[in-house]
């Protein structure tokens, strides 16, 4: 695990960590799916247990910028159900901690969202009408949502693939997804602590990063309230599958070696 002397010093850890910690609050911001490239990029100098432990701090702590800036803009009905199913999803993530496969949740996730992304474009439903949230498929991809991101990270596509097809407007869709990962981050505190317990100089670089995750987070939002909503729910299906193509990719890679 890096400490703030190793950050300091500059190199290769140090742009990767900003870069990180930008990228989380521009999601927090608004921006779906750019957060998780935080990881992944992390992955590249440390293991993805230790980029995880270190990113939950700052993800919580931009969340709280990011309900504040939303604070208007969300769906209650959305809300009632994705949240509570959220949590569920993270305590069912750490019941079955060591005996479930990250590697296999991923690629499933993967499959999912590339699926929808690939029926979305080619079967003509993106001109049909908006869907309206329903508790039992609320449930199941919330409590999915949560799941994925408590094992994998990957959260993002099961929530994207209910809530899309809702066409809410931009800065709702953007608010209801901030608050329910903020809720779902905060969820993972306890379990992460149990499994990967924090060291004080763990603590003390993610409250280095807060700075840059905060500016991240207010250049998100301004990015969705500029941004139309026709090229801000292209960006989201765009960050969807490329996303999930790479957990997809990650898996087949990891069988060749």
């Amino acid at each position: 695990m890096p400490t703030i002397e190793t950050f300091l010093a500059g190199g290769p850890l140090f742009w990767l960590l900003c870069a990180a910690s930008l990228f989380v609050g521009m999601s927090k911001g608004g921006l779906p799916g750019i957060g998780m490239i935080s990881v992944p990029l992390l992955a590249l100098v440390m293991s993805p247990v230790a980029a995880a432990v270190l990113l939950l701090p700052i993800y919580i702590l931009s969340d709280l910028v990011g309900i504040w800036l939303y604070r208007r803009d969300f769906s209650t009905e959305n809300l009632k159900v994705l949240i509570p199913a959220g949590v569920a999803g993270v305590m069912i993530g750490w019941s079955t901690a060591s005996v479930v496969s990250d590697a296999m949740v991923s690629l499933l996730i993967g499959l999912l969202g590339v699926g929808f992304c690939l029926y979305r474009w080619f079967s003509g439903s993106a001109g049909t009408q908006a869907t309206q949230p329903s508790l039992l498929k609320g449930l199941g991809w919330g409590t999915l949502s949560g799941f994925t991101s408590f094992v994998s990270h990957a959260g993002s596509p099961p929530y994207q693939i209910y809530v899309l097809p809702q066409k809410l407007p931009k800065l709702v869709f953007a608010g209801t997804t901030t608050i329910v990962f903020a809720v779902v981050n905060l969820a993972k505190v306890i379990p992460y602590a149990s499994l990967h317990p924090y060291s004080a100089a763990t603590v003390k670089l993610s409250l280095v990063l807060v700075p840059l995750a905060a500016i991240g987070t207010y250049a998100g939002r301004y990015l969705v309230q500029h941004l139309s909503e026709k090229w801000f729910f292209a960006g989201v299906q765009v960050a969807l599958f490329v996303i999930c193509s790479q957990l997809v990719f990650d898996f087949l890679w990891s069988l060749t070696r």
